[in-house]
């Protein structure tokens, strides 16, 4: 099966992932567990959020709908944290309520 095209297609945890994307807008998304390539929120992540002085910092109007065609960097995100399965992501940087970049400790060996 491919990667989900749509919200509304992801199982519970990548929708939660997408929702709090969202709801973040700018900032990040620290130490979040990843099991069987799924998003993990037990424990919690951490999570960072940038406040923009003059800027729009609500959440996306996205936030709000039940489902929406997932954007090109959404779908990634998704395929690398299947690609990955098993791994704690340090930090997912967010802009527009986008994944911009991952930050992913592996072992040398």
């Amino acid at each position: 099966m491919g990667s989900p095209t749509n919200k509304a297609h992801l199982p519970a945890a990548g929708v939660r992932l997408v929702d709090l994307m969202q709801r973040i807008s700018f900032g990040r998304i620290e130490s979040l567990a990843v099991r069987d390539g799924q998003p993990v929120f037990d424990p919690p992540p951490r999570v960072i959020r940038e406040v923009k002085f003059g800027g729009e910092n609500g959440p996306r109007p996205e936030a709000a709908k039940p489902d929406f065609a997932l954007k090109a960097q959404v779908r990634e995100l998704f395929a690398q944290l299947v690609a990955l399965g098993d791994v704690t992501i340090q930090s997912i940087e967010i802009k527009h309520g986008l994944p911009f970049k991952m930050t992913v400790e592996e072992s040398a060996a």
